[in-house]
């Protein structure tokens, strides 16, 4: 039941390979000679949150011995892909947002990762066998729901973040431009 996962997530691979980087490039094109908005990584992200938190309920419930192991493996391939997603994004985002002090943005990013990563087997064995695979998959699809809208957040309000940020440089092509003294008169 692992292999899906990880073909799912080289389906995602593949499809921000195809999709979402030459996207980026005509963005880049678009936008220069200033960066590219660090929201515009998002796009990908607010597409897989909600496709993740259906991945497990699609998982949960379908895990019955009484209905074919396709089902629940075709979930497990949405939640590789939805992952890959929402990691590709989000690390992305980071970067762009951060730029001089992306490595440690990133480093920070996966300390906090490693924690949940080390954390969350040690409960999970438990939580699966005492709630059972459905309950156990539906209260993870809840978890994800509670945190699907965080791409949708950061996309509207990014740029007033990172201005207040002292890490975030903000492009001055992308703040409030002060007017210039001769277009004053």
């Amino acid at each position: 039941m692992f292999l899906p996962i990880f073909l799912g997530g080289v389906v995602a691979v593949i499809t921000y390979l195809i999709w979402w980087n030459p996207r980026y490039e005509r963005l880049a094109v678009e936008f220069a000679p200033n960066p590219v908005p660090p929201e515009y990584r998002l796009e990908q992200a607010m597409w897989a949150a909600p496709l993740f938190a259906v991945s497990f309920f699609w998982f949960g419930w379908t895990s019955y011995p009484s209905i074919n192991y396709w089902a629940p493996m075709m979930a497990g391939a949405l939640i590789g892909f939805s992952t890959i997603w929402i990691f590709l994004a989000l690390f992305n985002y980071i970067i762009d947002a951060y730029l001089f002090v992306a490595a440690s943005a990133l480093a920070a990013n996966t300390v906090v990762r490693s924690l949940f990563g080390a954390g969350f087997p040690l409960f999970a064995s438990q939580m699966f066998d005492s709630l059972n695979p459905r309950w156990a998959s539906t209260l993870l699809g809840f978890v994800s729901i509670a945190l699907a809208p965080i791409p949708f957040v950061l996309r509207k309000y990014g740029p007033h973040l990172r201005r207040k940020s002292k890490y975030a440089p903000t492009h001055p092509a992308h703040a409030a431009a002060p007017k210039k003294a001769d277009e004053a008169v």
